[in-house]
């Protein structure tokens, strides 16, 4: 008798420690997203860090040019600045963007620490057992939409790059010696510089030597 009671004592407690693992497993579980939107959070501010200090250069580009006072000495200035005002306008774009995305995966991070803990409350109280499942999508919800809008920033992160890089090139081939900017072509639709090949002309009047034997 002492034995079969012993018995069953002992697969109760079993059953309990199984039912608390079971629990704290489950509540571990959103550790994985809670790490995935600490690191986006980390990444983007870190971006947005130093996209303002981008549009901070810019102002004082623009500033040094619109100051200047010889402005016919400076090639292409008016291109410059109205360069330098596109690229201002595009990172300030940027910028509200990275801050969106920011209180987003932030939102995110919050989610699914609450689906940790819901998790722990549902597993105590034994109700409401679907509870966590909706507060975990919401969460992985503001995740995606948080990328979509990271996506868009890079789309418009490379255009202010190509844009950067085009005047670059107009006011090295402006001020570069023209037997050098000759060396190089430049592809209008792929936005690449090509270096050309020079070949001299054939000349029909001039035989190739011809070795003796």
């Amino acid at each position: 008798m002492l034995l079969i009671i012993f018995q069953t004592f002992g697969e109760a407690n079993t059953g309990e420690l199984s039912s608390t693992l079971a629990f704290l497993t489950a509540m571990i579980t959103p550790a994985l997203f809670i790490s995935a939107s600490g690191t986006l959070v980390l990444s983007t501010s870190t971006r947005l860090g130093r996209v303002i200090d981008r549009a901070r250069e810019l102002e004082g580009r623009l500033n040094d040019l619109i100051s200047s006072k010889d402005k016919s000495e400076i090639p292409l200035y008016t291109k410059r600045v109205e360069v330098v005002f596109e690229l201002l306008d595009k990172v300030t774009s940027r910028t509200r963007m990275l801050q969106r995305a920011l209180l987003v995966f932030y939102s995110s991070l919050a989610m699914f620490v609450l689906t940790s803990l819901s998790i722990g409350v549902v597993g105590l109280l034994n109700q409401y057992t679907w509870l966590p499942i909706p507060i975990g999508l919401v969460g992985i919800g503001f995740v995606f939409y948080g990328s979509i809008v990271m996506m868009r920033e890079a789309l418009l992160a490379t255009a202010t790059t190509n844009a950067e890089m085009d005047i670059t090139w107009q006011i090295a081939t402006e001020i570069a010696p023209a037997d050098i900017v000759e060396k190089y072509s430049y592809n209008e639709l792929g936005k690449h510089r090509v270096r050309a090949k020079l070949s001299k002309p054939f000349d029909p009047n001039k035989e190739s030597p011809k070795s003796d034997h």
